[in-house]
């Protein structure tokens, strides 16, 4: 009884802090974004990005302390592998909640150079969050199935030169590049609508995540792949985290290089469609045996 009236007490205080925080680095990283579009000059452009991947792990870390102030928390991170904040990288998480993009910004703060995610080319118009991806630089893709290209032929690789053309200024400073492979948080409905062969993991995606190795390739030192559970939490973690009830984090990093026969033409080569897929499949029975043996199953 007295942990439900906790929770009860901790909740609005701890959500209305949360959306003062992301509001207060949003407004700030909106305001400086257009200081950078009304002076488009490398002279101010520069620093300004440097100010603002900063305030954008800001925002990370002071979510994550005051995740820490309302709950009993646990982080438990290993890597494998060397980190620097001046190289690039792909990471590869698996996705559980809205939570994890918290943990990766506060991760990236202090470890490796500020995160990056390609978004929809309609979440621009997403209140705070579209903006600010915008002042931060992150692409925003038009992505072409391959039914709409055989039917307009002549946008075919129109969207991988679009967006390389947008990730031009990642050259000038190390990034990384977030790309969630299953498409969406794991849950028990969807890991059965999709007949997962995996116990803890959605199948992932290959087509976003061969775009972005074909668009950016070359930039990349390395494939980060994390691995995100919430052993005492595993339904709803925001929700609990949000409650002051969640008490423990996992979270495992390691660093690959990456290798030519990753970066091709998805979506017209057949062959290195079959090769990609299965170099990825593994990559996800890797982290799924991972995330058993943390868990201990049998």
């Amino acid at each position: 009884m007295l942990s439900i009236l906790r929770s009860v007490l901790i909740f609005p205080v701890h959500l209305c802090l949360q959306i003062i925080n992301l509001s207060f680095w949003a407004v700030l990283i909106i305001f400086f974004g257009l200081i950078k579009l009304i002076l488009p000059f490398a002279l101010v452009s520069r620093p300004i990005n440097q100010l603002l991947n900063y305030m954008l792990c800001a925002f990370g870390v002071l979510s994550v302390r005051l995740i820490r102030l309302f709950n009993r928390i646990e982080l438990d991170v290993e890597i494998e592998g060397a980190l620097s904040k001046t190289e690039w990288y792909l990471m590869m998480p698996n996705h559980l909640s809205w939570l994890d993009i918290i943990l990766l910004v506060d991760f990236a703060a202090d470890k490796i150079p500020a995160p990056k995610f390609f978004l929809k080319k309609e979440l621009i118009w997403l209140p705070f969050v579209g903006l600010g991806a915008w002042a931060l630089d992150m692409p925003f893709m038009q992505r072409y199935s391959r039914e709409f290209v055989e039917k307009n032929p002549h946008l075919k690789g129109k969207d991988i030169q679009t967006t390389k053309q947008s990730c031009e200024k990642f050259r000038e400073c190390p990034t990384t590049v977030i790309n969630f492979v299953e498409g969406s948080r794991f849950t028990t409905q969807k890991h059965q609508n999709r007949n997962s062969p995996f116990t803890h993991l959605l199948p992932p995606k290959a087509g976003g995540i061969a775009f972005t190795l074909a668009a950016m390739g070359e930039l990349f030192t390395g494939i980060l792949d994390v691995t995100l559970m919430y052993p005492n939490n595993p339904n709803r973690p925001m929700l609990a985290m949000l409650a002051g009830r969640l008490n423990k984090v996992i979270l495992r990093a390691s660093v690959t290089p990456i290798e030519q026969e990753i970066i091709g033409d998805y979506f017209s080569d057949n062959d290195f469609r079959d090769n990609f897929q299965s170099w990825l499949n593994a990559r996800w029975a890797y982290k799924d045996n991972q995330i058993k043996q943390l868990y201990g199953d049998k």
